[in-house]
């Protein structure tokens, strides 16, 4: 019999598969952008763009040009020179290399008012991730329909991961409930999991997890608006300072105002005399 992880592989995909990404030791940072590049690139293949500068598709992914020629480097993708890259051979390289020419059975758990969102975000099967179960714990949520499937109690978690293959588990339940749902995923075979339950989950080597946590991104947002608050409130107070000298009068004084009569005159009698110490007219 074969292992299990090998045999989930091939239900999914009909054949074993090999993350690229690793084996050629793309870092991970590149991993990060690829998905950038291959949202702009597919923007402009839906535009029918032949080609494309690193410059401009640099700039549609918000990063800089040099970054970009580094990263397709380790795809081996270099573009011609004057010309750029072949659009639609680089949106099929880079889904090649992210495992997007396949098929990915998928399973949410928690169907709260995020999980239902998710569910029905058709983002996930235009690329090539295919939700294949909707769960959640509580009993009057089983058999409800949610984007045109029944959803399934948590009890059936294990026989579904099996039945489907399953390797890519999304959590969206409180955060009380995300470590424990984890476990189980995990133990049935799940080895990478999306998390957006507010918290850090603890997860044995070799499984891999992203966080998203809105929370966080909307505190992240408002440290800059009160950034940029104080900053303005700090510009308008001194412009309101200047403006109040202006009128009153009270500005910096001319350098000649600040000299008192005395030192002016000896100022004067030193003019034209360049030792200082002695008056350029002696008196009588």
């Amino acid at each position: 019999m074969q292992p299990r992880s090998s045999r989930r592989s091939i239900v999914a995909t009909g054949r074993t598969h090999r993350p690229a990404t690793r084996s050629r030791g793309i870092p991970e940072a590149t991993v990060a952008r690829l998905p950038l590049y291959l949202r702009a690139l597919t923007a402009l293949s839906e535009r029918s763009v032949p080609t494309v500068s690193s410059e401009e598709l640099a700039a549609a992914a918000g990063v800089n040009s040099a970054k970009l020629r580094k990263d397709f480097s380790y795809l081996g993708s270099y573009g011609t020179r004057g010309v750029g890259y072949d659009v639609e051979y680089l949106v099929y390289q880079i889904s090649r290399e992210l495992g997007l020419t396949q098929d990915w059975p998928v399973v949410i758990v928690g169907i709260g008012n995020l999980g239902a969102a998710l569910a029905n975000y058709g983002g996930f099967s235009a690329r090539g991730f295919r939700v294949a179960a909707l769960i959640d714990a509580d009993p009057a949520m089983a058999g409800k329909p949610v984007a045109g499937m029944a959803v399934q109690h948590t009890d059936e978690l294990e026989k579904i991961i099996e039945d489907n293959g399953v390797s890519i588990g999304v959590i969206a339940t409180p955060a009380g409930a995300a470590q424990q749902v984890s476990e189980r995923l995990i133990a049935a075979g799940v080895t990478s999991i999306l998390n957006f339950a507010p918290t850090v989950l603890s997860v044995p080597e070799g499984v891999d997890v992203r966080k998203v946590d809105l929370s966080i991104e909307l505190q992240i947002l408002a440290f800059h608006e009160q950034r940029k608050a104080g900053e303005g409130a700090a510009a308008a107070a001194a412009a309101g300072s200047l403006s109040d000298d202006e009128d009153t009068g009270t500005g910096a004084a001319p350098a000649a105002a600040l000299v008192p009569p005395a030192g002016r005159a000896a100022a004067t009698s030193r003019k034209g005399n360049p030792e200082g110490d002695v008056p350029a007219v002696m008196p009588a």
